[in-house]
């Protein structure tokens, strides 16, 4: 993907810039109403949507030569650093999932990593004094290798998912006990801390490292 030049129109230009290093995925989603494939999604994607309303935002990640670039023309539009996005030969990372009713329970389908697999961030040098730093649901070996090339954010966080939490607890672990926020959702915390009751689920990742369970 050749580098754009971050158009103007998004969040406050006079906020300190937000690093996120995650996935930018194509997903296939289905719900009691619907199914859709195709979806531009990934944690980066995502989160750059929304943080973008209030900050600049420097997004590092990997996408295959089947992505359709144009659909993260809206984040440029925002301000969006693209610079350390990069396009290379192969699939995209790409996801799927059934969303039960409640939109807050899902069952994940299938993971594809495509170009994912050989992925490792690199952080472009303009991007690694970034104040804020999240890191999103990929990989914990990627996570870790990100936070050994920050400069001592105020605040980093991260999020996960059940396919790591499932896959690699213990490098997991140590991401956990770097960071100071992570975020999850009820069914991931209860996973994570085999605890049911999620207040008990919360106290217990708190005590693994990070200041914010959210």
């Amino acid at each position: 993907m050749t580098p754009r030049a971050p158009v103007t129109g998004g969040g406050r230009t006079d906020a300190a810039p937000i690093l996120v290093v995650g996935s930018v995925a194509l997903d296939e989603i289905s719900t009691p109403a619907g199914h859709r494939e195709g979806v531009v999604g990934g944690t980066a994607v995502n989160f750059s949507a929304a943080a973008s309303l209030f900050a600049p935002v420097q997004l590092v990640g990997v996408i295959g030569d089947d992505y359709p670039t144009g659909e993260l023309d809206f984040l440029l539009r925002r301000g969006a650093d693209l610079s350390g996005l990069e396009q290379r030969p192969g699939r995209s990372f790409r996801w799927g999932g059934f969303y039960r009713r409640d939109m807050n329970t899902r069952d994940t389908t299938f993971t594809e990593l495509g170009v994912f697999a050989d992925f490792h961030p690199t952080i472009p040098d303009a991007f690694r004094g970034a104040p804020w730093a999240f890191l999103g649901a990929i990989d914990p070996t990627l996570q870790l290798e990100v936070l050994d090339q920050i400069d001592s954010p105020v605040l980093a966080a991260c999020d996960t998912m059940n396919y790591w939490i499932e896959g690699t607890p213990e490098r997991l672990a140590e991401v956990i006990a770097k960071i100071d926020l992570i975020t999850l959702n009820d069914e991931e915390a209860k996973q994570l801390s085999g605890e049911y009751n999620l207040a008990r689920a919360a106290r217990w990742i708190q005590s693994r490292g990070p200041r914010h369970v959210v």
